[in-house]
């Protein structure tokens, strides 16, 4: 049977984190796990009180042996973050997106891979996000394509076939504005 021995140090921290204020409901059951564990319950008394399984009270138990207080908070599943990666990711995108030209999510996830850095375009897209880079579209245009010769000529033509304002001469003296206002019906 497992029985916890508390130190006065241990019993202290134990019960200053049963008073803390934003303690879930699920860390609040391991201190009182673990403090009815020091009191002489056994795990299956613990779990019929509490209303879990006596597993998750050796559980809690063991895990409260091995790491102290910090085994009775709650802890964030899966692996811990790599900052270091991170970091080195969010360089490398810095260090593209100064570069003078255009970028895809694509591109940039290529990029990023001929660099030692394998991400997948959505990853790449997240941390762009998260780096606050905006997207634009671009711009299309075919002034590369033009010939100028044949451009000046098209300019040309378009000036002459564009409508010139009427000689003073031309048009009638009347004006197009009415006398009256229309009569009503």
């Amino acid at each position: 049977m497992i029985r916890l021995t508390l130190t006065s140090e241990q019993r202290a921290a134990v019960q200053a984190l049963r008073h803390e204020r934003p303690l879930r409901p699920a860390e609040r059951d391991r201190v009182e796990m673990v403090l009815l564990s020091a009191a002489g319950w056994s795990p299956p008394q613990i779990g019929r009180h509490l209303d879990c399984h006596p597993a998750t009270v050796r559980q809690t138990i063991k895990r409260f042996s091995a790491d102290g207080v910090a085994a009775l908070r709650w802890r964030q599943p899966g692996p811990p973050k790599d900052t270091a990666r991170r970091q080195q990711v969010c360089s490398a995108l810095n260090r593209l997106l100064e570069s003078d030209r255009t970028w895809t999510a694509v591109q940039l996830a290529q990029a990023l891979r001929a660099e030692g850095i394998i991400l997948s375009t959505r990853q790449t897209r997240k941390d762009l996000k998260l780096l606050g880079a905006r997207w634009r579209r671009t711009v299309s245009t075919l002034t590369h394509k033009q010939d100028p010769a044949r451009g000046t000529r098209a300019r040309s033509v378009l000036a002459n076939l564009q409508k010139r304002p009427l000689p003073a001469t031309f048009g009638s003296r009347s004006s197009t504005r009415a006398a009256s206002a229309p009569a009503n019906r």
